[in-house]
This record gives C-alpha cells, structure tokens and sequence, in this order.
C-alpha cells in the first residue's frame, strides 16, 4: 500500500496529532492489514460506511475513487449504492451518484456492439476470474474458438497452458496481458498475443475499459489449462501504471 501522508498535507499545522494518527495508525496499520482483508475491500466497505453516515463531502469522492482504482468498475458501485439504499437511507444513496458519475466519468459503460456477440456470463470459470468476464463459444470442432469480453478491471487468474498453447486476437478495447518475469503488455484492437504452452501469464481489461478477444486453443494432444493464484489488487495496480 502506498504511504499516506493526506493527513500531514492538509491538518500538520492546525492538528498534527490527528494528522499523526490519521496517516500511521488508520492507514499505516489499519489499512495496511492486506494479509487480512484486500485493500479493495476495504475500500467498500469504506465508501459503505460513509454513505451510511450520510456524508458527501470530498472524502467520498476520495474514497470512491480510491475503490475504483482498485478494481471497483462503475456497475459494481452503482450496484452496491443500489444495494445499501434500502438500509442506510434513499436519499443518503441517491445523493451519492453524482459524485459516482464524477469519478467514473473516463469509464466505458459498456462494451461495444462486438461482430462475434458478447455472449453470457462466464459462470463456469468465474472462480478463476476477478471480476465479470462473459463468453461465446464460437467453435468446437477441431479447434476452440470463443470470444471473450472483460468488464472494466477484471482479469483471470495466473494459469498455464500445458501444450498446445493459446492465440489471442484482441478486437476491442484495452487490455492487459503479463508473462511471469516480464513486464506488462498492454493491448489494443488489431493485437495478436500469442502464448507459448508452459509460459506462466494472465490477461484481462484495464481499470477503465472493456475488453474483447478471441480466444483460439491451439490443438495438441494431452494439452490442459492450469489456473493459479489470483492477480492481487497490488499486481493490477502496477500493471495499469
């Protein structure tokens, strides 16, 4: 977690003990737990809290752009403020979506009209996503073909291809694509990636954009998938500088 100083910055001359405490205890050891709860988790929870007190002010906006760079696209916000409304107040939420529009304004809010169709929820590899991903088969035979989109943010875990190997044809949006011990790949439209069998990687969309390949297996006989460990919130942060 990058060190906070906000507190120093803004309250050192009038209140340096709340200063003090505000930059080393709540975020230097409260926040810095990430052992214990992700850093984006805590940014929910967060903005949830300060909602629920009814309070707008730009410590919301700090806090809701903090969750948002870390990982929380625009639907899952408007979904949790959605959520919460019926607990800590209609107009305490509804208060909140402007100060939402604001910070997700450079967002995409949706994908585009994708020649290959978005497909439905990939429910049956959501564990090894974070976030929402959907998926068109598109062929079976022979050789597998999908079409893949990302949400904002989300991005699949570490995983290997073992034999035969993957190519990625990517046709819309931004993403992100890493092998392990490289640096950070960052794709748009026209890219080809292609994965050799072996090779430790994962792939997804940037922070504030979908994504859409298509995804070909390359055919080989034995070849699996072996999925990993999950891309931490520290790990996509640094792939999106």
């Amino acid at each position: 977690m990058v060190k906070q100083t906000a507190g120093r910055d803004k309250l050192n001359d009038i209140a340096p003990k709340f200063a003090q405490l505000n930059d080393d205890v709540l975020f230097g050891e409260v926040w810095s737990r990430e052992d214990k709860l992700s850093l984006r988790d805590r940014t929910i929870i967060t903005v949830v809290a300060l909602i629920s007190k009814g309070i707008t002010d730009s410590s919301l906006t700090y806090h809701i752009q903090n969750a948002k760079n870390h990982g929380v696209t625009k639907t899952e916000m408007a979904e949790i403020i959605t959520h919460i409304a019926f607990y800590v107040g209609w107009p305490n939420a509804w208060a909140v979506f402007p100060i939402v529009k604001e910070v997700y304004a450079d967002e995409s809010t949706s994908v585009s009209d994708s020649l290959f169709g978005t497909g439905e929820p990939n429910t049956a590899f959501a564990k090894y996503f974070t976030g929402n991903s959907y998926l068109k088969m598109l062929n079976v035979k022979g050789v597998s073909v999908a079409n893949v989109t990302f949400e904002p943010a989300c991005r699949n875990n570490w995983h290997i291809h073992h034999k035969g190997g993957q190519i990625l044809l990517c046709t819309d949006g931004e993403g992100l694509y890493r092998e392990w011990g490289k640096p950070v790949r960052k794709l748009h439209p026209g890219d080809v990636v292609y994965i050799a069998p072996e090779v430790k990687h994962w792939h997804g969309a940037a922070k504030d954009s979908w994504f859409t390949h298509l995804s070909i297996e390359i055919p080989a006989e034995g070849s699996s998938n072996e999925w990993l460990e999950p891309v931490d919130d520290v790990q996509y942060q640094q792939a999106n500088n």
